[in-house]
């Protein structure tokens, strides 16, 4: 069990450590074999471990003393400092938990059950994203001449031309760059365990090739994108992780001079608006991008920001 865990969600909130040893297993349980996507036990981890903390330092000791009042208070602090889908998150983290702690019989009821989070409802997605020409200016401001170059260029390719997110992207083996029909394909490992495979456009295709060529990635197994060995200025066989994608991406917007915010997720944002933008429909953006509704797709949509600046723009005064 423990091998399927990160260290951080290992850490036991000291009401779940003075209780039973089988409350530490249940707990822990909950994270090793109810939840199986790596971020999302990540997140949920994170949740528990300040929800628990929350309530130790406000005088309760054991699992059966949390009341909805107790959740009530943590969410209304939380929506202090973050925003509604955020606190939504960590609330629906804290139900799911607690739901696994009452089958167990650890708990009688979930104290989470009755609470309401805020209230948020979005047509638009909040992820910043580039304009055509800024991708374009990020993609031929990357160095090529080194492993890292060519790593980040086909890593932020495919974000923007398969619409992949990160996760996903990091995931891939090299086996997952395959010939089909005498072109280049990806298989992609998205959220829930589903598998998405598309053929590459053929600018990504050159990006990948150039990649895999250059840095002699063989191994059918291996990870397809890795961190620069210390020292030595080549590829290692540790896989990238999505922290250090996060600062690679803010470092070669720097360096291309854009000063949009962007992360990670900015690029799918990017490619899907691109893609409308071209005339392209937004039942095939979906199917793209893998969403199962056309409505998760409307959220990366961003065409309607020009015609909002150009509406401003007619308040003159």
């Amino acid at each position: 069990m423990l091998p399927l865990m990160s260290p951080p969600a290992l850490t036991l909130p000291p009401i779940v450590a003075e209780a039973r040893p089988h409350v530490h297993i249940r707990f822990l349980e909950f994270f090793a074999a109810n939840i199986r996507n790596a971020n999302t036990r990540r997140a949920y981890a994170k949740a528990a471990r300040e929800f628990l903390g929350w309530c130790h330092n406000h005088g309760v000791r054991h699992l059966e003393e949390i009341a909805p009042i107790h959740v009530a208070a943590w969410v209304e602090k939380l929506g202090q400092s973050l925003a509604p889908p955020s606190v939504k998150q960590r609330l629906a983290a804290i139900r799911h938990l607690f739901d696994w702690l009452v089958t167990g019989q650890v708990i009688a009821t979930n104290p989470a059950a009755s609470v309401r989070g805020p209230a948020h409802s979005a047509r638009r997605g909040r992820t910043p994203v580039l304009e055509a020409q800024e991708a374009r200016a990020l993609l031929d401001a990357i160095d090529i001449s080194t492993p890292a170059g060519l790593r980040d260029r086909a890593l932020i390719g495919i974000m923007i031309y398969s619409f992949a997110r990160v996760g996903a992207a990091l995931a891939m083996k090299r086996e997952d760059v395959f010939v089909q029909g005498r072109r280049l394909w990806l298989r992609l490992h998205e959220k829930g365990g589903k598998r998405h495979e598309m053929p590459c456009h053929h600018i990504l295709e050159d990006y990948l090739l150039s990649y895999i060529e250059v840095c002699a990635i063989t191994e059918g197994r291996g990870p397809l994108f890795r961190t620069i060995a210390r020292g030595t200025k080549i590829l290692s066989a540790t896989p990238l992780r999505q922290a250090e994608v996060h600062a690679m991406v803010r470092r070669r917007a720097r360096n291309a001079g854009i000063g949009t915010r962007i992360g990670n997720h900015s690029f799918r944002a990017t490619g899907i608006t691109t893609y409308l933008k071209n005339g392209g429909s937004l039942e095939n953006a979906a199917a793209m991008a893998n969403h199962s509704s056309t409505r998760t797709t409307q959220l990366y949509d961003r065409r309607s920001d020009e015609i909002s600046l150009a509406e401003v723009e007619r308040i003159r005064i």
